[in-house]
């Protein structure tokens, strides 16, 4: 673990949030959510400042710990984790059918890594939708040394209610982030009104699956860490989406769980009995430094006070996308291809 790596990730810690602000922000943050008393409708009315503080909080461990794409993919075997991630983003573009020079969207794109891939694949020009400063901020950061500026740009606005004209684009994806919208279908109407006639939206959503017993305790504790560890209002199941999905409007074309026939599980970078040095900063050993080295950039001062409690509530995180998944109750990497029509 390099020097330099290690002051990256102080130096993002809290995003915009005033260093000496940011345990009071955790806390604000945490008490949105179950282990803190929280209630959905709370996390949902307040939906906005619950999403920018928890990224605020957490990109700076993403980007140390994931890269530049915060997502989850399918992966085959002798597959490493970020061929699978680029691999995933090619299949977005291949299923939009995109064609060099349009206008295509990228709904809640974090600091930009698959809208950078994706706008290099395909030869289109890509919009960032993100709601988030810091992550603008470091998005055009990247693409400036990525020489992308020309093709790739960011708009902060929120995906509920976005600044653009009716019928403004040609294509439209989400890896992964539509989840933190407070609801489901009110985001995909403001989708279906930019995308042009004709046109297609395709998305990775994160859902519970059929298995989940909402009556079932265990279940329950691990949807409330996900929702905690990753800044969700709800965790809303594969059938709520389509049902979103046609009463916004759109002719699903088709729609698939990826996770089901995943050769390789989507979450083994996550795994403690998994050990990998392509993907190191993920792993449980990884993180177990990655914890320490917080620890020790705190007591110093260079980390912001609070910064540590951040990485205890991704690791919980971590533990509930594991049980989740190995329990088949949660899936990050439902995939549906829907299309506006003409008329």
């Amino acid at each position: 673990m390099s020097k330099v790596g290690a002051l990256n990730l102080a130096s993002g810690l809290g995003g915009t949030i005033d260093k000496t602000q940011v345990f009071s922000a955790v806390e604000k943050y945490e008490k949105y959510h179950v282990f803190y008393g929280g209630e959905e409708e709370e996390r949902k009315a307040n939906y906005t400042d619950m999403v920018n503080k928890y990224y605020d909080l957490v990109t700076s461990f993403y980007e140390f710990g994931w890269g530049e794409s915060f997502h989850f993919a399918p992966r085959w075997k002798g597959e490493s984790f970020q061929e699978s991630i680029k691999r995933s983003q090619h299949f977005l573009a291949l299923q939009l059918a995109l064609k060099p020079g349009q206008k295509v969207l990228d709904i809640g794109c974090g600091i930009g890594g698959p809208l950078r891939e994706i706008a290099r694949f395909s030869s289109t020009s890509i919009t960032g939708l993100n709601n988030n400063e810091y992550q603008i901020t470091r998005g055009k950061e990247l693409n400036r040394v990525a020489e992308v500026g020309n093709t790739c740009n960011f708009v902060k606005a929120d995906f509920m209610k976005m600044p653009f004209p009716d019928d403004s684009f040609d294509a439209v994806y989400a890896i992964q982030a539509t989840c933190h919208a407070p609801d489901a279908y009110g985001c995909y109407k403001e989708i279906y009104r930019v995308l042009k006639p004709g046109q297609c939206f395709a998305a990775f959503e994160w859902c519970i699956t059929d298995s989940f017993d909402p009556q079932n305790q265990e279940h329950q504790k691990i949807k409330a860490e996900i929702e905690i560890g990753d800044g969700l209002p709800d965790i809303r199941s594969t059938r709520q989406c389509l049902e979103a999905l046609k009463q916004a409007g759109f002719e699903v074309l088709w729609e698939k769980d990826f996770a089901a026939d995943s050769p390789l599980p989507w979450y083994l970078p996550l795994d403690p009995s998994h050990f990998s040095l392509s993907n190191f900063h993920s792993t449980a050993v990884g993180r177990f430094f990655t914890r320490n080295l917080v620890k020790a950039l705190e007591f110093v001062g260079l980390a912001p006070k609070g910064s540590q409690k951040v990485q205890d509530f991704l690791e919980k995180a971590a533990e509930g996308l594991v049980a989740g998944g190995k329990k088949e109750i949660f899936t990050p990497i439902y995939f549906f291809l829907a299309r506006k029509p003409h008329s």
